[in-house]
């Protein structure tokens, strides 16, 4: 076997390595919030969107076990939800300036998405020649 070949396999073995303990991470994480959910017995906002944060986690991690690609938009969601987590959480302590910015960080990144899904659909990439579709 080809050098490249094994090195290839050992590289794919370490991602699927990382990859299941993100998930078992996330699951962690994920019990754990609803140990505190149930144990304060009440649910905030916040922990909702915690909760989808892990459950957008665990989509990214799913779709590169099946695609062997992570969409950028996956970290994009991620990054929307936690920043606004962030303000929902914190608002109270910050001052008008650090909630415009991460309010515009918000906005840039939703743009991000908007643009990269525009390409997608005005601009698709080409079909693999031993593609079934």
């Amino acid at each position: 076997m080809p050098k490249h070949k094994t090195t290839t396999k050992v590289i794919h073995g370490l991602e699927n390595v990382v990859l299941v303990l993100i998930v078992i991470a996330t699951i962690y994480a994920i019990g754990e919030e609803i140990f505190l959910v149930i144990a304060n017995r009440s649910v905030s906002v916040g922990d909702l969107l915690l909760m989808f944060i892990y459950l957008e986690v665990l989509a990214m991690v799913h779709s590169f076990f099946e695609s062997g690609k992570v969409p950028v938009r996956m970290p994009l969601y991620i990054g929307i939800v936690a920043l606004a987590r962030y303000l929902i959480l914190d608002m109270k302590n910050m001052d008008d300036w650090r909630i415009m910015t991460i309010s515009v960080a918000s906005l840039i990144m939703a743009i991000t998405v908007f643009i990269i899904r525009f390409g997608h659909v005005k601009f698709p990439y080409p079909k693999a020649p031993d593609s079934e579709n």
